[in-house]
């Protein structure tokens, strides 16, 4: 999608959502004037938001906080808002998914983005730091146990940001096109779709002293059989993941596999936010080895993202 046509769909989107009103059914807001799933109102939310998947993780990142103003706990949604050496922060947890991702972006723009009372947009939008701190698998040989990963793109298989309007002017379809052409891709399956992570914020927290590695990112729609784990099921492709591992396109190759940052970058991408994904290697499937005591050492990546988000 050439430029022009970008900035024209930017341009149609923004005339047709200040006028637009967000009905009670499509924008459900409690009677204490929180969002419907996390319970949070407008005034505690941050304009710097860091997401994990665990709730039991909002609390490690947290205690790094110099103060803390609230904590609210709905579901597997669980949010802390406080402030870390002068800067306001939100952690909120979003569960397992890029299902729940949808639920937690949208609700996350909808609290900065309109007016509760109005239930329209507001004239001035305000644009979000999200910084996803997750564990993943590791799919190369430079990418062992304890590795650090930010996404510079995410490969969707979930099928998610495929709803969305606007869906092709923020994703990279020559690369979409080529990947799956690759895979020798299965119809049956959910169109996946590549968007890249936020670049400012990429170059922010990227540190290849610390142990980091740049790398493109398989968000999957699932653990076991979408991840080519095999139990007592058969795969529908046994040769996936290797066709996954030998995929190459203009330098870029997959380093790792998670279940959330495709849905982040997008939504993000498409909703004017800034968002990346950085993850730490728990498992990796080309040694066939795994670390699941990694919780004190994923502490490490959490106060690397504080200090520089």
């Amino acid at each position: 999608m050439n430029q022009y046509k970008k900035n024209e769909y930017k341009r149609i989107k923004d005339i047709t959502m200040k006028t637009k009103i967000f009905e009670a059914s499509e924008l459900l807001i409690n009677e204490d004037g929180s969002v419907f799933h996390l319970h949070l109102r407008p005034e505690q939310l941050a304009d710097k938001v860091i997401l994990c998947g665990d709730p039991g993780r909002v609390t490690t990142i947290a205690s790094h906080f110099d103060t803390k103003e609230c904590e609210v706990e709905s579901r597997e949604f669980h949010s802390i808002t406080g402030s870390y050496k002068g800067k306001r922060i939100t952690v909120t947890s979003t569960g397992i998914g890029c299902d729940n991702c949808d639920i937690v972006v949208n609700e996350l723009d909808a609290l900065k983005n309109i007016d509760f009372n109005t239930r329209k947009q507001k004239e001035k939008l305000t644009s979000m730091e999200i910084v996803r701190i997750g564990t993943c698998g590791g799919l190369q040989p430079n990418c062992p146990t304890g590795t650090f990963i930010c996404s510079e793109k995410s490969i969707g298989f979930d099928g998610l940001l495929n709803f969305y309007a606007g869906r092709n002017e923020v994703c990279d379809l020559e690369f979409e096109e080529a990947f799956k052409k690759h895979m020798n891709w299965n119809p049956q399956l959910c169109a996946p779709y590549v968007i890249d992570n936020n670049k400012e914020l990429i170059d922010r927290i990227y540190d290849p002293t610390l142990g980091m590695v740049k790398g493109v990112t398989i968000a999957c729609g699932g653990f076991f059989g979408p991840q080519g784990r095999e139990l007592r099921i058969p795969l529908a492709d046994p040769d996936q993941n290797s066709k996954v591992e030998s995929f190459e396109y203009k330098g870029h190759k997959i380093t790792n596999f998670e279940m959330e940052s495709s849905a982040i970058a997008g939504l993000s991408a498409l909703l004017g936010h800034r968002a990346m994904t950085v993850c730490m290697v728990i498992a990796n499937r080309v040694a066939k080895v795994a670390n699941t005591g990694y919780k004190n050492q994923i502490d490490d990546l959490i106060k690397i993202v504080l200090d520089k988000i």
